[in-house]
């Protein structure tokens, strides 16, 4: 499932169609930024959780919710554009952030013979699969510290080659030197997929983060943010799933049409465009 950033009702639409058709036969993997943008935060957040809780769930950190813990631990201020004062306000708002700080950056598995991996933003180009997991229980080890190395971790400024956390939440390209922007390329730079692309790996990507590329299908490689919460701005959002055959013994080869489009119910985040 793609980015919900506080689009609740659309993720309970989301969910309501699933139970329709898997009944309780459904496990939900998502990309992270469940929260933020959107109106209803703490709702997503509960979902996910009790799904995971059950055993039906897997969803990995995105820079939505990195932001939540910088402005948690006073590393970062509310801005006019964040909508998770619902969370930070709230009287549990400690154990949330606990819980929140100890999900994963990285989530593999396999679909038929296909492992694959499900990250929030990107991968750096050339690692394995194998490469990118220790990446990932890297950063989780240090997310996962006693809460003021975990600040003190947040409050680093790493070099872009070096930044795992943010290659893996909020990278889009990369460079001739290795180094990753949160930006759309320019110039002599490539979104990180198309160098990955070119490695020939023999694991699948899932991953969200990009609304304004869209859903992107190509051959090991499933983009699912759709902008639900930018409905409005010039475009349509919308929440979109994967939903893979389980048949196939590799689902992320094309064609693939097995995707299902919630639309957005209103305009969320047009503000930031009247400014």
């Amino acid at each position: 499932m793609g980015d919900v950033q506080g689009c609740d009702e659309e993720f309970a639409e989301l969910l309501a169609r699933a139970e329709a058709q898997f009944g309780r036969e459904f496990e939900l993997w998502s990309v992270g930024d469940l929260i933020n943008r959107g109106p209803e935060n703490r709702g997503p957040l509960a979902r996910v959780r009790e799904l995971e809780e059950r055993g039906r769930a897997r969803v990995v950190l995105g820079n939505h919710e990195i932001s939540l813990l910088r402005c948690w631990l006073g590393l970062r201020e509310v801005t006019e554009f964040d909508s998770f004062q619902d969370v930070l306000g709230a009287p549990d708002v400690d154990e949330w952030m606990e819980w929140i700080r100890t999900r994963p950056l990285v989530c593999t598995g396999r679909l038929g013979r296909q492992p694959f991996a499900m990250v929030h933003a990107s991968v750096e180009p050339s690692w394995s699969l194998a490469e990118l997991e220790r990446a990932g229980r890297r950063v989780e080890e240090r997310m996962r510290a006693p809460r003021e190395q975990f600040r003190n971790f947040l409050r680093e400024e790493p070099d872009p080659r070096d930044d795992l956390l943010g290659r893996l939440t909020r990278a889009r390209s990369v460079g001739p030197s290795g180094a990753w922007s949160a930006d759309e390329p320019v110039g002599r730079e490539r979104a990180w997929h198309e160098a990955w692309l070119e490695q020939g790996h023999d694991y699948g990507v899932v991953y969200g983060h990009w609304a304004m590329q869209g859903l992107h299908v190509a051959k090991g490689l499933r983009g699912l943010d759709t902008g639900c919460v930018h409905h409005g701005r010039g475009r349509a959002g919308a929440l979109t799933a994967w939903i893979p055959d389980p048949t196939l013994e590799r689902p992320f080869d094309l064609p693939d049409d097995r995707f299902w489009s919630i639309p957005a119910r209103r305009a969320y985040y047009a503000h930031r465009d009247a400014r």
